[in-house]
């Protein structure tokens, strides 16, 4: 079992795969990402989570989700306090096992032609791998988390570069804080576009508002992708993205652990290494 770890700005994703060619995510969690979090309690919490999955489950799986069948670690992280800690995890309960952080160096299996390559978040590359693997290019990830990120994948395979825009939560949480008459709300769909009280109007602002931004920027992106935008498959990822798949026309497909998938592939390129 390979487990994979991707540490967002907010959130942190976990995931045990089957390391075969389908790179099938068996168990996922999400948990918040807390930037003064140690080794050990990053230790403790993973200790506590695999139990559970072990305690719970009711298939030959779970044998399987006991530390001592892990197989392999894979980590990539957008937080570089965190990818610290995990370093120091990782070197004392995982010493026996393969284990790869993505970060400069560590082969991707897809150039990158922007102007600093290492400047380039590392969850955003792993994106684009798994996205060429599994939809082939040209290809747009949109991937809604703390930010709302837009990464472009060339009918070759080459990460082209990208947008980068505020994400949903955090314009509402902005919204309420400077907004002296306002308050955060629900991200949720409001009975009409045209808001009837306060509530109401933040809620369609935001989502019919992101819904545009989304459908306007991908739109773009696939124009200069390709000379029939059609062809440009759109993958939706990230936490947030269930809220949008509804209201935002572009969308192709929804792959929740997208991230989950690249690391996996980017595991199996320099584990024997």
């Amino acid at each position: 079992m390979l487990l994979a770890i991707d540490v967002g700005n907010t959130q942190t994703v976990l995931g045990l795969l089957e390391p075969d060619e389908d790179l099938e995510v068996v168990e996922h969690w999400r948990v918040s990402t807390d930037a003064s979090r140690t080794a050990d309690e990053w230790a403790v919490l993973l200790d506590g989570l695999l139990a559970r999955r072990a305690r719970d489950a009711r298939t030959d799986l779970a044998a399987a989700a006991d530390a001592a069948s892990i197989d392999g670690v894979v980590v990539c992280s957008t937080v570089p306090s965190v990818l610290a800690e995990m370093r120091e995890m990782l070197d004392a309960g995982f010493a026996q096992v393969p284990a790869v952080v993505v970060e400069p160096g560590v082969r991707t299996g897809i150039p990158v032609l922007v102007d600093n390559p290492r400047e380039v978040g590392t969850d955003r590359i792993i994106n684009a791998v798994a996205a060429g693997h599994l939809y082939g290019g040209p290809a747009i990830v949109v991937d809604f988390g703390t930010a709302t990120t837009f990464d472009a994948v060339s009918e070759q395979g080459a990460y082209l570069g990208g947008a980068i825009a505020p994400g949903i939560g955090i314009s509402l949480e902005a919204l309420g804080q400077r907004g002296a008459q306002l308050r955060m709300v629900e991200l949720a769909r409001p009975r009409s576009v045209i808001g009837k009280n306060t509530v109401e109007a933040v809620q369609a602002g935001a989502l019919y508002g992101f819904a545009g931004q989304v459908d306007g920027t991908v739109r773009r992106m696939a124009a200069e992708l390709s000379d029939d935008p059609a062809e440009v498959t759109v993958i939706a990822t990230g936490g947030l993205a269930p809220v949008m798949l509804g209201e935002a026309e572009t969308i192709d497909h929804h792959e929740p652990w997208l991230t989950l998938i690249g690391l996996g592939l980017v595991w199996a390129r320099n584990a024997a290494r």
